[in-house]
Formats: C-alpha cells, sequence, structure tokens
C-alpha cells in the first residue's frame, strides 16, 4: 500500500469515529435568563415611569391654561 492510500484511510477512518461519537448536545443553558428577566423588567418599569410622567405633564400644562 503506498502511503497516500495508508493516509487516506486514516483520516477516513478518524473522521467516522469523530462523526459517530457525536450525538446531538442538550440545548445550551440559559446562563443569562435571570440578567435578561431583570432587562425585560426594568424596561417595563421605565415605560410605566414615562407614561406617568407624561400624564403628569399634560395635567400640569392643562392646569396652566
Amino acid at each position: 500500500m503506498s502511503r497516500r492510500a495508508v493516509f487516506s484511510l486514516t483520516v477516513g477512518a478518524a473522521l467516522m469515529l469523530a462523526l459517530a461519537g457525536c450525538k446531538p448536545s442538550a440545548p445550551p443553558p440559559q446562563i443569562f435568563k435571570t440578567q435578561t428577566d431583570a432587562l425585560e423588567k426594568a424596561k417595563g418599569v421605565e415605560q410605566q415611569l414615562q407614561q406617568t410622567q407624561n400624564r403628569e405633564n399634560a395635567a400640569a400644562d392643562e392646569q396652566q391654561k
């Protein structure tokens, strides 16, 4: 057997073993879930504060008229 044939067989066998050893992995853990949940909650609070401020500004403008 030539060196090229031996090399090809070795590489082919290595690829087969590598692919056979791979199994579907579990979904990645949600490492940042608590941080993203807190960020979403903060955005909601910010939106509520902005709406309250807008209502207060509108009420103050009405009072001045």
